[in-house]
């Protein structure tokens, strides 16, 4: 009886360090709620890049185990299931949020706990955690050149700043506002809105946009409407008989996965701007896209977030293999200079503000729901403090040298980051 115990002891001590040994990556991502829309595909993407990991060996020869787990859209959730993750789970690193209210629900509690997260969304700046790597766009990788295409290239004078209401939208377009004065364009000739998460009433704001050009001059719309808000603001357009030749829409969070849920006839000619489209001609991509649609199917589509996961996922990969472990503080460090070809045919930098080094790129929305890629950068370095707020423009984030993401340059001091949420 007692070598019984004895053994079947041992056998469990060798499946709790065997399952110990593998490595744990949790994925964060709304799969229900007015989010699903947009975060169901980056599941599914991680799930993919996991997959494709663990057949290569996995990492340092352990596997790789996913944990994925619902916030359902509410943002408070994103918190318990960030600690969840980290405590329950224990996991290694996590992938995920969209919204910056999801995204700053959860950082108290990695920075309480140390953990390690990689957020994939475009997003409003104005945040250097040393606990998460931004690998979406910054404002100047995003809303500032989308904003410069309108007033050089299209001629456009007067702006409809339209966007959901919470941070992201709020502190870009607060960017925006400044920008757009700094360049001439009177405070009168901007129109700012924002609607609630899943908001479908869209004529008023619409007559409004219409209204603002009844003087004669352009009209453009800088839009950072999130979640499927975006089917009924499309289909008003429409319905209005408003076409890109008269009110053009730049897009920052409507990409190929909310088109393929659109009637795109009427949205021909509306923009988008990002750092990757489908549409990117290069032998990555295309390898990518192909992968994809085998696992997936030959429907699905790829799109901007979908690279930003690719890219940080296999720097952290190669991140834990420099380092020899999963630790955060070691990977962390590994982090800093770390380089992957991107999507598009260039290469992906990881800076030590936590941002990316990523070309911009502004696309036109063709009838079949892909994008015409109508401009492209090379690589712009992320801002983690924008230029264009004077209280923004004396602080940089370097956590490499400096160990700080809040220094005063004037003042040569490292300040603490008052959350905007």
């Amino acid at each position: 009886m007692m070598k019984k115990l004895l053994s079947t002891a041992a056998v469990a001590a060798t499946v709790a360090s065997a399952a110990h040994a593998d490595i744990k990556v949790g994925i964060l991502h709304s799969l229900s709620g007015t989010m699903a829309i947009s975060e169901t595909t980056l599941k599914d993407t991680m799930l993919m890049l996991i997959e494709q990991q663990n057949a290569k060996g996995g990492v340092n020869g352990e596997m790789l185990v996913p944990v994925v787990v619902d916030p359902a859209s509410d943002w408070p959730l994103f918190a318990e299931k960030a600690r969840e993750l980290l405590t329950v789970h224990e996991v290694d690193v996590m992938f995920g949020n969209w919204t910056s209210v999801s995204r700053k629900s959860v950082l108290p509690v990695i920075e309480e706990l140390n953990g390690l997260l990689f957020y994939p969304v475009q997003y409003e700046g104005e945040e250097s955690s040393k606990n998460v790597f931004y690998t979406g766009a910054a404002p100047n990788q995003q809303a500032i050149p989308a904003t410069d295409y309108y007033l050089e290239e299209l001629g456009v004078e007067k702006f409809a700043l339209l966007g959901t209401d919470y941070v992201y939208p709020r502190t870009t377009n607060k960017i925006l506002e400044q920008y757009l004065k700094d360049k001439g364009i009177p405070a009168e000739d901007i129109f700012v809105n924002y609607t609630p998460f899943g908001h479908s009433d869209w004529s008023k704001i619409v007559a409004d946009v219409v209204a603002l050009g009844a003087d004669g001059k352009k009209v453009g719309v800088i839009s950072t409407i999130n979640g499927d808000a975006n089917i009924g603001f499309y289909k008003e357009l429409a319905a209005a008989g408003i076409s890109a030749d008269d009110i053009p829409v730049v897009a920052f969070s409507v990409g190929e996965e909310e088109l393929s849920g659109l009637d795109t006839s009427n949205l021909v000619g509306h923009l988008a701007a990002w750092n990757y489209f489908q549409s990117a001609e290069s032998e990555a991509n295309e390898e990518f896209i192909a992968a994809w649609k085998a696992k997936m199917g030959e429907d699905r589509v790829t799109n901007d977030p979908m690279e930003a996961h690719y890219i940080g996922f296999n720097m952290w990969v190669n991140a834990v293999e420099e380092a020899g472990t999963t630790d955060v503080d070691a990977v962390r460090t590994a982090m800093y200079g770390q380089e992957f070809p991107n999507l598009t045919g260039g290469t992906a930098v990881m800076l030590p503000n936590h941002h990316l080094a990523k070309p911009v790129l502004i696309g036109e929305i063709l009838e079949d729901g892909q994008f015409d890629i109508i401009s492209q950068t090379e690589e712009v370095p992320g801002d983690a403090w924008t230029d264009f707020l004077p209280e923004s423009a004396v602080l940089k984030s370097d956590w490499k040298d400096l160990g700080c993401g809040m220094y005063n340059v004037e003042t040569e001091s490292c300040v603490q980051l008052k959350s905007n949420y």
